[in-house]
């Protein structure tokens, strides 16, 4: 059985960046958006998906997480532009529901 493991950058409406990694992208996202975990997301109101990439290995996304913590805030930043100019909060689309946008 092949797994999915998610590398991705949460933010707050200041643009305050969190990376992380989950092999559960929408329940992880529920936590950080009703504040169930102590600590820098909840203290920062981390509640918006803006970027997410998707593999098979958890090796991969700890190292791909690790390469995006090491990089500059701009260039995190450009790369979230990249695909999300908008900044949209894309865990709307993940569960598919659009009345949980927090725009």
């Amino acid at each position: 059985m092949e797994h999915q493991y998610f590398v991705y950058i949460a933010t707050n409406l200041s643009k305050t960046l969190y990376i992380g990694v989950t092999n559960n992208l929408i329940r992880r996202m529920y936590e950080h958006r009703n504040k169930l975990v102590e600590g820098f997301t909840s203290r920062y109101n981390i509640s918006r998906l803006a970027y997410f990439e998707t593999t098979s290995s958890i090796e991969a996304a700890i190292l791909r997480e690790k390469q995006l913590k090491g990089w500059l805030r701009s260039r995190k930043m450009e790369l979230i532009e990249s695909l999300n100019p908008g900044w949209k909060d894309l865990y709307a689309d993940i569960v598919g529901d659009s009345s949980l946008s927090s725009e």
